[in-house]
C-alpha cells in the first residue's frame, strides 16, 4: 500500500514538465515535434524543448572524418546522463549500435517510409539523368550503390541541412542529390521528390526513417514513454541493426538494410533485405532473410551471416 508521500511523489512526477532534448535543425525539430505531441497528446504531460548542438552540428567535414555513426548523438547523451533533459529524440540511423551506459530506448514510434528518394533538375528521374550528371550525398552507402547502377553518374559529396542539398539542385551546382523520404516528409517538402527510388536500386540504410525516444533507464519515465512504442517498427529495427552490428565487426563496406513485418502461416514474421557495396561499385552482395517476429535480432544477425559468407568480406579492402 503506497503511503501519502508516494502519492505525493506521484502527483508531483505526473505534473513536472518533461524536458526534451533536440538539435537545432528544422528537421530535428519536426522530428521531435511528433514526439512532443504523442507526449502531452497521449501521455498527458507537460514539455518543454530544450536545444542541444551537437558535434556534427558544428562542423562542416564529411562524417567519415569527424567519427561517423555517433555524432549527432553524443551531445544529446551527455544531457541525458547529466539530467540536463529527460527524454531525447534521435534519429534511430545515427545511433552507434552498441548499447549505452545508464540509456535506454523507451520507444520506436510509427516508422515513416525508409526508402530513398531522387530530387533532381527538370523533374527527372534517374534513369533519365544523362551520364557524367552530378549527384550528391552524404552517404556512403547511397554513393556505392548509385555507382553501382553502372548509369555513368558523378557522385558527388556533399554535407548540410536539407535546405542546403535542395538548393544545389535549384542553383545548377548539382543535377540531383538523393535524401530520405522520410525527412522530406516530415518537412512537408514531398512536392519536390522528382522519384521515389524502389529498394531493388537503393536498399536504404539500416533503422532510416525510425525514431529513437531514448531516456535514462532508472528514470520511471521510461515505462510510460513505451506507451508510444510501435512493435512493428522496432521490430523491424531491431533485425536492421542486429545486422549492422554484426556486419561492422568485420566489414566497413556500405550496408543497407530494409525489414518489413507482415502476416505469416504462422503469425507475425519477418522479411529482411541486406546488402554490402564496395565504395566504387564493382562489385555487392545481397541477400534476404526470414523468421518469426519475436526472432528479429537473431534473423538480422543471421542475415549478416550469410552475406559475409557470400563474399561481403572480401569488400572490406575496397572501401578503404
Amino acid at each position: 500500500m503506497s503511503s501519502p508521500e508516494d502519492s505525493r511523489r506521484g502527483r508531483a512526477q505526473s505534473a513536472a514538465q518533461v524536458r526534451v532534448g533536440t538539435r537545432g535543425s528544422a528537421l530535428a525539430r519536426s522530428q521531435t515535434s511528433l514526439v512532443t505531441a504523442a507526449i502531452v497528446g497521449e501521455l498527458g504531460r507537460k514539455v518543454e524543448t530544450v536545444e542541444i548542438v551537437t558535434a556534427g552540428d558544428r562542423s562542416t567535414a564529411a562524417l567519415t572524418q569527424i567519427g561517423g555513426t555517433g555524432v549527432f548523438v553524443s551531445a544529446l547523451r551527455d544531457a541525458l546522463l547529466a539530467d540536463e533533459i529527460d527524454v531525447a529524440v534521435h534519429s534511430y540511423k545515427d545511433l552507434p549500435t552498441a548499447p549505452a551506459d545508464d540509456l535506454l530506448i523507451a520507444a520506436v514510434p510509427a516508422r515513416e517510409d525508409p526508402r530513398d528518394v531522387l530530387v533532381a533538375r527538370d523533374g527527372l528521374t534517374l534513369g533519365e539523368l544523362p551520364p557524367g550528371a552530378t549527384v550528391g550525398t552524404g552517404s556512403p552507402r547511397r554513393a556505392a550503390q548509385l555507382r553501382a547502377l553502372g548509369l555513368g553518374l558523378e557522385v558527388v559529396p556533399i554535407r548540410g541541412n536539407v535546405d542546403t542539398r535542395l538548393r544545389k539542385v535549384a542553383d545548377g551546382e548539382l543535377d540531383a542529390v538523393v535524401l530520405a523520404r522520410a525527412g522530406l516528409a516530415r518537412l512537408d517538402r514531398l512536392e519536390e521528390v522528382t522519384e521515389v527510388l524502389d529498394p531493388l536500386q537503393l536498399l536504404p540504410a539500416p533503422a532510416q526513417g525510425a525514431l529513437a525516444v531514448e531516456t535514462r533507464a532508472a528514470d520511471p519515465l521510461a515505462a510510460e514513454l513505451s506507451a508510444l512504442d510501435a512493435a512493428d517498427a522496432r521490430a523491424a529495427v531491431v533485425a536492421e541493426r542486429a545486422l549492422l552490428a554484426a556486419l561492422e565487426a568485420g566489414c566497413t563496406a556500405p550496408v543497407g538494410g530494409l525489414a518489413e513485418v507482415a502476416l505469416g502461416e504462422n503469425g507475425p514474421e519477418i522479411f529482411i533485405r541486406g546488402s554490402v557495396t564496395a565504395a566504387d561499385g564493382s562489385d555487392a552482395v545481397r541477400l534476404s532473410a526470414t523468421g518469426h517476429v519475436n526472432d528479429a535480432e537473431a534473423i538480422g544477425r543471421r542475415l549478416a551471416a550469410d552475406l559475409l559468407a557470400d563474399g561481403a568480406k572480401n569488400l572490406v579492402g575496397s572501401t578503404r
